[in-house]
């Protein structure tokens, strides 16, 4: 997939709070993009792991991760190439459940969430924890496409979609900012839609 500047659309309405600057809503379309090849995961051989600088590193299935409490979201997600979609509803289970387990060391200050198509990104610790970031496997009350990640995904809607890995594997803590795949290409090492933190400089 190539560097782009973004795609074109309805433009944001002053009057829209919801949507960050430059943004536009996609309405009932949710656009797929993606850097790499859509693969097929039976969820029989699916797993999640919690690893890097934990006290126990930990590992789920699809039926051990189903079994933890449940989690919403209910809000707006946003796209680097400057789409967004409102009123979106994901279902899974709440990152600081899977952080809970694992128990993160002191030390570490940032993640690197990883696919099992081998995407990565990176986030600080605080941008996954109280609250702020999911595993997900339903969207809308049905399973999430695999178009879109299925059988599950990163969610962190607070910052750019592409921090939100499709077809996620795990969490690896660190003690440091460690690039990921489209961090390595020219975007932003954050992400947040508010300040437009869409490229390196920005």
């Amino acid at each position: 997939m190539g560097f782009t500047r973004g795609f074109q659309g309805r433009r944001r309405r002053p009057d829209d709070e919801r949507l960050p600057p430059g943004q536009y809503d996609t309405g009932d379309d949710w656009p797929v993009l993606t850097a790499e090849a859509t693969p097929h995961l039976d969820t029989a051989d699916w797993t999640f792991t919690v690893d890097g600088l934990v006290e126990h590193e930990a590992t789920w299935t699809w039926d051990e991760i189903h079994a933890l409490p449940a989690s919403t979201f209910e809000g707006d997600i946003h796209c680097v190439t400057t789409w967004s979609k409102l009123g979106v509803t994901f279902a899974g289970v709440s990152v600081d459940t899977l952080l809970a387990a694992a128990r993160p060391l002191p030390s570490a200050t940032y993640v690197l969430a990883r696919s099992h198509t081998g995407y990565t990104t990176n986030l600080p610790l605080a941008d996954v924890t109280d609250g702020k970031a999911w595993v997900v496997w339903d969207f809308a009350g049905q399973p999430l496409a695999i178009a879109h990640g299925g059988p599950a995904r990163l969610l962190v809607p607070h910052l750019y979609f592409w921090k939100s890995a499709k077809w996620v594997s795990g969490l690896k803590l660190l003690d440091h900012d460690e690039a990921g795949f489209w961090e390595r290409n020219g975007y932003h090492d954050r992400g947040d839609p508010w300040q437009e933190e869409r490229y390196q400089g920005d």
